[in-house]
């Protein structure tokens, strides 16, 4: 019921100072210098936070958590995602979506698996549709999916300059933006537009479109995996000075060396550097979606599928090498995303926020502890939530 860390280096990510953070049931109740009144509780634990550093839960904005389709045939149809695979990653809310396949993957299946995560344990949203314009929906209306469907929190993963695509024209890009503002004021969500964008030489083409229209908030709009190659990151540094917003995807092809340079770890700096204000830039993982297996020589040998963690691996790195504010690296994952998905109660550590948060060792950046609701999920490096399906 109620959690008491104390003396821990708070990252809210802003950076707060040594705090004690009392936590009870699934809130934050209360940051303080020095929580004296442990008394005034009759079941409590404490956790001593000394040579750690407190720091939000992640947020994940694109996982393909029932399954992502088999883009080199049935075969490689990748399979719905473990929640132990999420939570040991540090991501205590995730926001599910389809991808390519709209056919064999649907809505029902996705917002049955998002239920399912939350009955685990980890806070989960949707995006409705897919890569395709007209977008299938739930309720055969963006705006119904919005209005009536708590977890329906945007539309997406749309896409946009790619040979999969459904190639719309910009008319037809527009509309989905508009009713997903519309829907989103109607329902007091974001209505956020999660796109997808691929290798074609169009780009963020109408992205910038968006930016000479007056009646659209760039924060509305959202391009994913904008570090494919170095053209489009430019393009999106262009974007992202321009007042645009965008994310990267830190799920890449091992052994493929502009994949490796263009890491999320790598980039980072560059971007900012630049002059892209940090709140306009997020990361997800893109977990689930297929990714190809390349060997020492270059030679694809197989479809590899995204991981969870590789959100984790790319931030330690980036607090590891300690090029950029603390508070900027995990800004990306936890209070941008949140800020960007409209989900205030999610992304930093405040009070009457929900209690997701994550203990790192001060120098190494392990994780330590983790807590999703309220609920300890990892403890001492040891993860404590059960498997729904025991394997033999």
């Amino acid at each position: 019921m109620v959690t008491i860390v104390k003396n821990v280096e708070l990252y809210s990510p802003d950076y707060i100072g040594k705090k004690d953070v009392v936590i009870l049931f699934n809130k934050i109740e209360g940051i303080y210098d020095k929580f004296e009144y442990v008394n005034c509780f009759t079941e409590y634990e404490i956790i001593d936070g000394s040579g750690m550093i407190m720091i939000p839960g992640f947020i994940d904005s694109h996982v393909h958590i029932s399954g992502g389709g088999g883009e080199a045939g049935f075969k490689t149809r990748t399979p719905e995602i473990d929640f132990i695979d999420l939570i040991s990653a540090g991501i205590t809310t995730v926001v599910g979506c389809l991808g390519t396949d709209s056919i064999c993957r649907n809505m029902n299946n996705l917002i049955a698996k998002a239920y399912g995560l939350e009955e685990e344990g980890i806070s989960s949203y949707i995006y409705t549709g897919s890569y395709e314009i007209p977008v299938k929906t739930i309720t055969n209306s963006i705006k119904s999916d919005l209005m009536i469907i708590p977890k329906v929190i945007g539309v997406g993963e749309i896409a946009l300059s790619d040979y999969r695509s459904s190639k719309p024209s910009f008319e037809e890009f527009i509309k989905i933006v508009h009713d997903a503002k519309v829907g989103g004021l109607l329902s007091g969500k974001k209505g956020i537009v999660h796109i997808h964008i691929g290798d074609s030489e169009e780009g963020l083409k109408y992205l910038f479109d968006l930016c000479i229209d007056k009646d659209i908030s760039l924060d509305q709009v959202m391009p994913t995996h904008v570090n494919r190659n170095k053209k489009l990151l430019n393009s999106a540094i262009e974007y992202g000075i321009k007042g645009g917003y965008f994310d990267l995807t830190s799920s890449y092809v091992k052994g493929l060396k502009d994949e490796e340079e263009l890491r999320v770890s790598n980039i980072l700096p560059h971007i900012i550097s630049s002059g892209v204000p940090v709140s306009h830039i997020t990361c997800s993982s893109d977990a689930q979606g297929s990714l190809p297996i390349i060997d020492e020589m270059g030679n694809f040998i197989g479809i590899g599928i995204g991981n969870p963690k590789s959100l984790y691996v790319e931030i330690k790195e980036l607090l590891i090498n300690n090029f950029l504010p603390k508070s900027d690296i995990i800004s990306i994952v936890t209070k941008n995303v949140a800020n960007i998905l409209g989900i205030h109660h999610k992304g930093e550590i405040k009070r009457y926020n929900d209690a997701d948060f994550l203990l790192l060792d001060n120098k190494d950046y392990d994780l330590r502890y983790i807590f999703s609701n309220g609920k300890k999920m990892m403890e001492n490096g040891k993860i404590l939530a059960k498997q729904t399906f025991i394997k033999e």
